[in-house]
């Protein structure tokens, strides 16, 4: 699932950096760290497998230096073959040095709007381990083929030479692919991205395609939130990773031991808090219809959709890692994808995928599990629940900053917005526009129903926004 992204103007006023030594983000490495990395980025562990001849190329955000994934398709027969290539950081990261104590109190590289606090040092995870166009480079190459409606028939992970023959970005790919003029390869992203769209929602899975928030000035110089949709070819881009991901999953869950990306079901009362969202911001949701449908079917280039969908992501904080060797657990599913699924496919920002690679190279291979994955295994859960509360703090901060920002200049005005929770003191309000939701004063408001309110203080050092009925 996609994080929320922010993006500030400059000049903003946000103390960016008080807000990291709040949330004790480290934000260097260890001089002993920093020269193993040096070290490793020098002299990698290869493997003997060449295949730099597969036209590989990455897809990323605009200026995107870490990159973790490569691909490649082709048709074979009446269906499909896709070559994926993912950083091969256990090639440069030895466990139990220094660089691995450090990524392990990491966990996962933290995104603001001024900067990366990345997990690996920038020689690695933006140099020798990045999959950079026209470097040869150690990868686990992932070789999955899919029938002619996209379902998975078959999978092989094995360590390889690639090189990968372009650096691309979604904008660019796609308005090739909107005037017509991209390659077979990206027409085939779009076929294939399609066709596992298609058994995504057939299975009942949850497509979140996360807006951006953007703080930008409006025709008068005040500040005003935008939201920016993500593209479709990051929805066909996400699926590829998400196929990988339910194939690392099944080779694991056959052999019984590995590491889960699990989410349980969304409880009813986190479901109808959305629902009041939903009726606050205006946008329909038939009695008949499951949040999964509703979520899934959700324009983000409508603000209101946008803002709902921002609150949708309320409903997977349930989502966590599951270790297991021995015997599969009880709760294997990753109920967002409709499917048991791992984290696999983005070890330069993420500290379990390198494990997982591990572990299903082994499997794939007929081999026993490295000793040094599957003893962190059962560690893995608690480290990366950590790492990811921190990362949510921060996206939440920043998120809180930004609409404390948009609304300090307008303190005294009067929005309509509707109750989604009450209590004894207070509540919270979301406003229709702009689409921020609120602490509101006042006891026992009237739950689900809209109610004018007035904005009493907006501060954006403090990251608060408080409203009171009027």
């Amino acid at each position: 699932m996609p994080s929320l992204r922010v993006h500030l103007p400059a000049g903003t006023p946000l103390d960016l950096d008080g807000l990291r030594a709040e949330l004790e983000v480290p934000e260097g490495f260890t001089p002993e760290a920093l020269a193993e990395a040096e070290v490793a980025a020098r002299a990698p562990r290869l493997p003997e497998l060449d295949r730099t001849d597969l036209p590989l190329l990455t897809i990323d955000p605009p200026g995107s230096l870490d990159l973790d994934q490569a691909v490649h398709l082709a048709r074979a027969g009446s269906g499909f073959r896709v070559s994926y290539a993912i950083a091969d950081v256990a090639a440069f990261v030895t466990s139990g040095g220094a660089l691995d104590a450090e990524v392990f109190a990491r966990g996962v590289t933290l995104y603001a709007p001024d900067k990366r606090v990345p997990l690996h040092p920038p020689v690695l995870a933006e140099g020798a381990a990045s999959l950079l166009p026209d470097q040869v480079r150690p990868a686990l190459l992932w070789t999955l083929d899919l029938d002619a409606e996209g379902a998975l028939v078959g999978t092989d992970v094995r360590r390889a030479l690639v090189r990968s023959r372009a650096r691309l970005d979604y904008e660019g790919v796609q308005a090739q692919l909107d005037a017509g003029t991209a390659d077979e390869v990206l027409l085939l992203l779009r076929e294939v991205g399609l066709l596992r769209e298609e058994q995504a929602a057939a299975r009942g899975a949850v497509d979140l395609p996360t807006p951006s928030q953007e703080v930008e000035l409006d025709g008068s110089g005040r500040p005003c939130l935008v939201w920016r949709a993500m593209l479709p070819v990051e929805g066909w881009n996400a699926q590829i990773s998400l196929l990988t991901g339910t194939a690392a999953a099944e080779l694991m869950l056959g052999a019984t031991v590995g590491l889960l990306r699990t989410l349980p079901p969304a409880d009813a009362e986190s479901v109808e808090k959305l629902r009041r969202s939903a009726i606050a911001l205006g946008v329909a949701w038939p009695e008949e219809e499951s949040y999964g449908a509703v979520v899934s079917g959700l324009d983000p280039s409508v603000p209101a959709h946008a803002a709902l969908l921002t609150l949708a992501t309320r409903l997977l904080r349930g989502a966590g890692y599951t270790a297991f060797d021995g015997a599969a657990p009880e709760q294997p599913l990753h109920s967002a994808v409709a499917l048991p699924y791992a984290h696999c496919t983005a070890p330069l920002r993420r500290l379990a995928d390198r494990h997982v690679g591990e572990v299903c190279l082994a499997i794939s291979a007929g081999r026993d599990v490295p000793g040094w994955a599957r003893e962190a295994l059962p560690l893995l859960p608690e480290v990366m629940a950590g790492a990811t509360r921190r990362a949510s703090a921060l996206e939440r901060a920043v998120v809180d900053a930004a609409e404390a920002v948009v609304l300090q200049a307008r303190i005294g005005e009067r929005f309509e917005g509707v109750v989604v929770e009450s209590g004894p003191d207070r509540g919270v309000v979301q406003l229709q526009e702009p689409p921020v939701r609120a602490r509101c004063q006042g006891a026992d408001l009237p739950l689900g129903e809209q109610i004018a309110v007035e904005l009493v203080s907006a501060d954006p050092a403090t990251r608060e926004v408080l409203l009171r009925p009027v």
